[in-house]
């Protein structure tokens, strides 16, 4: 003859221990992006980015702020998203994005442009990849190293009546899929309603 208390106790020992397993291989399958955000201001834009962006101060005037992004695997090589904003258009659209592609080399190059709607204003966003010509030394110098394998994401965000700002991700083309869509959802991006851009 059994106890059904002791089976009953049995089993919910085995059901709570399988929840908690769930739970523990359910976190586990979350990315940092999803779960873990904090805000960060950046004069008239909010950006909600990742809390695995480390935040640095900014290395020269043109930048409001930068951040070094982690890659997702281990060992692997970090990534720089820097913001920038200019009075007025900083130079116009068309060629801030024909300036981006031209720092990778043409030789397998792949370049695609959209634009979209966000809640802080319209953008247009610049996905590249193949060989950088990754900037060395002092700005003032232009002397680029060439660098296979990476990718760029650079984002012109037109806020009304503020003028455009820069959002430049570049790095390891594995670093920068990573967190692709992380780099979207910090300034409210949808690529699902997104449309080509012709420059």
């Amino acid at each position: 003859m059994f106890d059904r208390r002791v089976v009953a106790r049995s089993q919910f020992t085995t059901g709570v221990a399988l929840t908690c397993l769930l739970l523990v291989l359910s976190a586990g399958s979350l990315s940092a992006e999803d779960t873990e955000t904090t805000e960060v201001k950046v004069k008239d834009i909010t950006l909600t980015v990742p809390k695995t962006w480390k935040q640095e101060p900014p290395a020269n005037k043109l930048r409001m702020a930068q951040f070094v992004i982690p890659s997702d695997k281990e060992g692997g090589e970090t990534a720089e998203l820097v913001i920038s904003h200019f009075g007025g258009g900083g130079g116009g659209i068309a060629p801030n994005v024909q300036r981006w592609v031209g720092q990778f080399t043409p030789t397998g190059r792949d370049v695609k442009v959209t634009k979209g709607k966000s809640d802080q204003g319209d953008y247009v966003i610049a996905d590249i990849s193949g060989t950088y010509l990754k900037p060395v030394g002092p700005p003032v110098l232009r002397q680029t190293q060439p660098t296979p394998d990476s990718r760029m994401l650079a984002v012109i965000l037109i806020v009304p009546d503020k003028g455009h700002y820069f959002l430049k991700l570049a790095g390891p083309d594995a670093t920068v899929a990573g967190v692709a869509k992380a780099v979207r959802k910090s300034f409210g991006g949808d690529v699902t309603t997104e449309e080509p851009f012709e420059f």
